[in-house]
């Protein structure tokens, strides 16, 4: 698109007149950044700020009317981008989900009517060996009001049984307008099989169907399970698409089974990840309902495409180590599925990686907080207020129309490799996960993604985690490599009284050497190395330093200019001294010339892989 008018030209006037001043600011801060000529960068700098997402898709530095796309319908009109329905209750706005299922009937009831007193709207039951006993199911829901309060069952394979001793309760239960009841059974047979979580298999679920049709209540036998997906490592658009090819799957085995598609659509309900990357959240919500909505108007039913959603946030984004921060996290993610028009939002506790009472806080205090951050966003905030209130957002309407491109080109993919099931079973959905997951989990280790208070940010002070929460360490979650270093690390604090050491050594005054030694420090911390800063060290003075500090990896900071004079010399009186592993802050151009009879044995980056250095250091010092 030509910039700025272009009057007499027969080209069309750019509709930011202001974008090519600001591209010339941008290629003049790109310039001296990049200790460049202006002239020497691409006609449009801007792009060099471009990000690219697992998906593939390009996230640009500024959007403006340049990307402006159509308005879409209103919320409960197709294709639904806007929300599911046309009259949600703005004085409620989303369902406030919460998990309720110790395994004892009476203190299950008590969970859930002090939820739904304190805030609690949409009740999640678990059955069997995810809670109570089947026959207990009576005693968990005893004054329930079922037509405030969705019920959803988390039974795996005794979801059956959970669903019969539901209905005994609902048929004893007093109401007229029965439709009004909301209750969801939870079998996900196809997704659980990606999963390998235990549930009833596809048959006995399409059964379940055909009763719930049956029913006055308003009841969806199957949740089509993205989290399934997120949780192996899927990205965005892959979890949107792997779904939706497995909501088909189950359209197909419900009307080859008798089932009338529009009754078959209203058995259909999906579950997907919130993450605290908010926008990609809200435009992950906004194309999922685009994408069932195409699938319902393919098969003649578009009336029927607005299935719910409800939405968890993410386990995989939850840490063990500073888990505090996942406040924070827990926070983004239901502002995101919130705005993104989620019909429920389950947050999941800031502890939930972790044993109960680990931290030692109550359970009940870890259940308020993750209830109170949606409360926050939906009294104070006022965020249910609105029906998609990013709608008109250049950025987020247009990550919506990409991100649901991609999910279709995804679903389309398993649909060319023979469906969903196909898919499945010729390890294609997990292979093409497992290349996200392994190129998110790089993106870790060299820390170009951060993780706060795992790989950058690291508090050494916290307490060391128990052996139980050790054992517990899942590889589901983003930051559990690093989290296996801290483990090594507590475990080696707790054989010998102190954590592995490594000795910083400055070189020049501070103005020189601050942000090496800074981050020097930073990355030895988030493999649980406890960094020794003596301060500024001349050469002569390091030999000291050493001894002192007792330990066995020392790091020079410095600049490069300065480790041209003093590094060889330095590396010297290090080795002297004892220091096995002398690192140095910086690449290895950095020395290409110096005076020294040794070499560091290696250099910290910005772009190493931490995981690696890190896990060897470990091993040096016998951790």
């Amino acid at each position: 698109m030509p910039i700025g008018s272009e009057s007499g030209t027969g080209l069309a006037p750019d509709p930011v007149p202001e974008y090519a001043a600001w591209r010339k600011g941008v290629a003049g801060v790109l310039a001296k950044a990049r200790r460049v000529d202006a002239a020497e960068l691409p006609d449009e700098p801007e792009h060099l700020l471009d990000e690219t997402t697992y998906d593939g898709l390009t996230i640009a530095p500024l959007y403006t009317r340049r990307d402006e796309l159509p308005e879409q319908p209103l919320p409960g009109t197709f294709p639904y981008v806007r929300g599911g329905s046309a009259t949600r209750d703005p004085q409620r706005g989303w369902f406030v989900g919460a998990f309720a299922g110790t395994g004892d009937a009476e203190a299950t009831n008590r969970t859930i009517l002090t939820g739904l007193e304190n805030g609690v709207s949409a009740v999640a039951l678990g059955v069997g060996a995810h809670g109570v006993a089947v026959a207990d199911i009576p005693v968990a829901l005893r004054g329930l009001l079922f037509e405030l309060a969705p019920l959803t069952l988390v039974a795996g394979p005794d979801v059956t049984a959970a669903a019969a001793r539901v209905y005994e309760v609902l048929d004893g239960y007093a109401l007229t307008d029965r439709a009004q009841i909301q209750v969801g059974l939870g079998a996900a047979p196809l997704t659980s099989a990606f999963s390998g979580a235990a549930d009833i298999d596809l048959d006995t679920a399409l059964a379940m169907a055909a009763g719930s049709i049956a029913r006055p209540e308003t009841v969806r036998a199957i949740t089509v399970d993205g989290i399934a997906f997120h949780n192996a490592g899927a990205a965005d658009a892959q979890e949107v698409g792997a779904a939706v090819a497995a909501g088909l799957a189950y359209l197909r085995a419900l009307t080859a089974a008798g089932v009338d598609i529009s009754d078959a659509f209203g058995q259909l309900e999906f579950r997907f990840a919130a993450t605290d990357d908010q926008f990609a959240t809200i435009a992950k919500f906004r194309a999922a309902r685009r994408l069932w909505a195409r699938v319902a108007q393919v098969c003649g039913a578009s009336a029927f495409g607005a299935a719910p959603q409800h939405a968890v946030t993410s386990a995989a984004m939850m840490t063990q180590r500073d888990p505090w921060v996942n406040l924070l996290r827990t926070t983004l993610a239901a502002f995101g599925a919130g705005v993104g028009g989620a019909d429920s939002v389950t947050v999941l506790p800031f502890d939930s990686a972790l044993p109960v009472g680990e931290l030692g806080v109550s359970e009940s205090f870890s259940e308020r907080m993750a209830r109170n951050i949606q409360l926050l966003l939906l009294e104070e905030s006022r965020l249910g207020h609105v029906q998609d209130p990013a709608a008109g957002s250049w950025y987020v309407d247009a990550l919506t129309d990409e991100l649901a491109a991609k999910a279709w080109e995804f679903m389309q993919e398993l649909e060319a490799a023979g469906g969903y099931q196909a898919a499945l079973e010729s390890g294609l959905i997990a292979a093409r996960i497992a290349e996200t997951a392994a190129a998110r989990g790089s993106d870790i280790a060299h820390r170009k993604t951060a993780v706060t208070g795992v790989n950058e940010f690291p508090n050494l002070a916290e307490a060391p985690l128990s052996e139980q929460a050790r054992a517990e360490a899942s590889a589901v979650r983003y930051g559990a490599a690093f989290e296996a270093l801290r483990n090594r690390s507590d475990a080696f604090l707790a054989a010998t009284g102190a954590r592995p050491k490594a000795l910083i050594v400055p070189l020049g005054p501070v103005a020189e050497h601050n942000a090496r030694t800074i981050f020097a420090a930073n990355v030895l911390a988030s493999g649980g190395i406890e960094s020794v800063h003596p301060g500024p060290l001349t050469v002569d003075g390091i030999a000291a330093a050493a001894t002192d500090s007792g330990a066995p990896i020392a790091v020079l900071c410095g600049a490069d200019k300065r480790y041209g004079e003093e590094a060889g010399a330095a590396v010297d009186a290090l080795r002297a001294a004892g220091i096995a592993t002398v690192l140095l802050a910086g690449p290895e151009k950095a020395v290409a010339r110096y005076s020294g009879t040794q070499r560091p044995d290696g250099y910290l980056t910005l772009r190493i892989d931490a995981v690696a250095v890190l896990s060897q250091l470990l091993e040096k010092v016998g951790a």
